[in-house]
């Protein structure tokens, strides 16, 4: 198994490299812009940006990989992100600022495809399971390395985009080396998200209140953060309490979703993370740091499972052979709610308040919790036909398929 893994160690350390630049990204950008001014509706749109940006290159990198192969489209995609990076901390003003993070986010869904499918490729029956853990641990551990080097420097100068730069240049170094036969192109699957509503209304739903609520805390949380009062270290640390709550319980809830109806799963967290939402808006503006540690971790605890499980739930009713169309078809379900919920989510914190965030949380979490508890009324459970899978917060979907399994798969590992 050891060895197994040392094949595909560059990839990982690739991945491991992208992620901590991202997770710096990711909490630097809507700091940075509120401390331009930025209104947090701006922001909101600079978030969504990202997501138009990032459904486009879903289709694209396909075709990508088809044409210049996999080590090709990486390199070319990293030094985009770079490039996209460092124009940030140049050119700093809302239309520079939502154009560079659509390209930032077309770049960064083919780099997805890229690793992903390069993973799959190399997986073979009795290690899958093992490789694709491995991916969502470096995933998990990049995001919040990234989001911890935040305290290092002052978000309100070009440190923290240079920093980011690097880890987007660096990346290149392990997959450039490497020797690893690089996969053949997979066949563009057909899109059809109204047959995949018919098959898996709550498969879907859950996809859509991923991008409607979970993605806005992503890119809106660290904005609540600072208006809260904390110190830049007090963000990073609020970033990794959320992000760690979720890495602790992807396993054991997608473990608990293989024993019983995997919608009573969904349902439970759904109930609970709208409870937590609550507890956050009410709790956070007294001012006590650990209280909001303890509460935004929970709440990862809660929410951060949605997605994996609503993926696992809508493969559950498919046909083995469809799992790659409907994790494509749910990415992209899931990319044009978060291209909504984000915009949306900062209008209303623009409205009411920073905290206002976690109450739209509540309510998309509860509204979620309520068309499950009716889909249980009306439909059995669906057999289990694979064990859970966990996927990473963020990742394509579209070449991430650990269910996928054949003779190639086994003669590549």
């Amino acid at each position: 198994m050891v060895r197994k893994l040392a094949s595909i160690a560059a990839i990982l350390f690739t991945t491991l490299i992208f992620l901590v630049g991202n997770g710096l990204l990711g909490t630097l950008i809507p700091v940075r812009a509120h401390l331009e001014g930025f209104s947090t509706v701006t922001i909101g749109v600079i978030g969504s940006a990202y997501y138009a940006g990032f459904l486009i290159g879903c289709f694209s990198g396909p075709r990508w990989l088809a044409r210049v192969g996999h080590i090709r489209t990486f390199s070319v995609c990293a030094g985009i992100c770079a490039a996209a990076t460092l124009g940030q901390s140049i050119v700093v003003n809302q239309i520079s600022w939502v154009l560079l993070r659509g390209l930032f986010g077309f770049a960064a869904a083919n780099i997805y495809i890229t690793l992903e499918s390069w993973l799959n490729d190399r997986a073979g029956n009795e290690t899958r399971g093992v490789i694709f853990s491995s991916y969502l641990g470096v995933n998990f551990a990049g995001l919040m390395i990234g989001q911890l080097l935040f305290a290092t420097a002052k978000p309100s100068t070009f440190v923290l985009f240079s920093m980011a730069c690097i880890f987007y240049a660096m990346c290149l170094v392990p997959v450039g080396l490497t020797d690893l036969k690089q996969p053949a192109p997979a066949p563009v699957p057909k899109l059809r998200p109204f047959r995949l509503f018919k098959i898996s209304p709550v498969g879907v739903a859950g996809c859509i209140a991923v991008g409607l609520a979970n993605n806005a805390v992503w890119a809106l949380a660290p904005v609540y953060a600072q208006a809260e009062g904390l110190t830049s270290g007090g963000v990073a640390l609020f970033m990794v309490a959320f992000t760690l709550g979720g890495m602790l319980v992807q396993v054991p809830v997608g473990r608990l979703s293989d024993r019983i109806d995997r919608r009573w799963v969904i349902a439970g967290t759904c109930a609970l993370a709208a409870v937590a939402g609550v507890l956050i808006a009410l709790l956070g503006g007294r001012g006590d740091v650990h209280v909001m540690l303890i509460t935004i971790g929970i709440f990862g605890v809660f929410m951060l499972p949605l997605y994996a499980l609503s993926v696992a739930h809508a493969n559950d009713r498919i046909p083995r052979q469809s799992f790659v169309e409907a994790s494509a078809t749910l990415l992209l379900i899931n990319s044009i709610a978060s291209v909504i919920g984000q915009t949306f989510a900062a209008a209303v914190m623009d409205r009411f308040g920073a905290p206002a965030l976690f109450f739209f949380t509540a309510a998309v979490h509860t509204g979620m919790l309520v068309f499950t508890l009716f889909r249980l009324s009306r439909r059995g459970a669906a057999p289990v036909k694979d064990r859970f899978t966990p996927l990473p917060p963020q990742s394509s979907a579209r070449e991430l398929d650990p269910r996928k399994a054949g003779p190639k798969a086994d003669e590549a590992s």
